[in-house]
């Protein structure tokens, strides 16, 4: 029986255009989306300026043992959360090629 091929690692991934550090992960149980998030951590300020109804932000749980994980950030979220926020990717680098 012929098994998956390994995948690398998505704590160490990076934007193909942009070279900017990403992680790629399914987030949810029940309705999981597939997300890119930028791993650069935001501020209070910037979380506000770039919220969007189609760009989230993500909190970015990186626990002692184990990849880091994002969650969602909801109502229920505490406000004082001490992990870091992302928000999704969006590369602000054009492609050089056509294909």
């Amino acid at each position: 029986m012929a098994g998956r091929a390994a995948r690398p690692r998505s704590d160490d991934s990076r934007c193909r255009t942009c070279r900017a550090p990403i992680l790629t992960q399914l987030v949810g149980h029940r309705a999981a989306l597939t997300v890119t998030a930028d791993l650069t951590p935001l501020t209070a300020e910037q979380q506000a300026a770039i919220r969007e109804p189609n760009r989230l932000i993500w909190c970015l749980n990186t626990p002692k043992f184990g990849p880091p994980r994002l969650a969602w950030t909801g109502t229920w979220h505490p406000t004082d959360c001490p992990h870091p926020h992302v928000t999704e990717h969006r590369c602000n680098r054009q492609p050089t090629t056509l294909f």
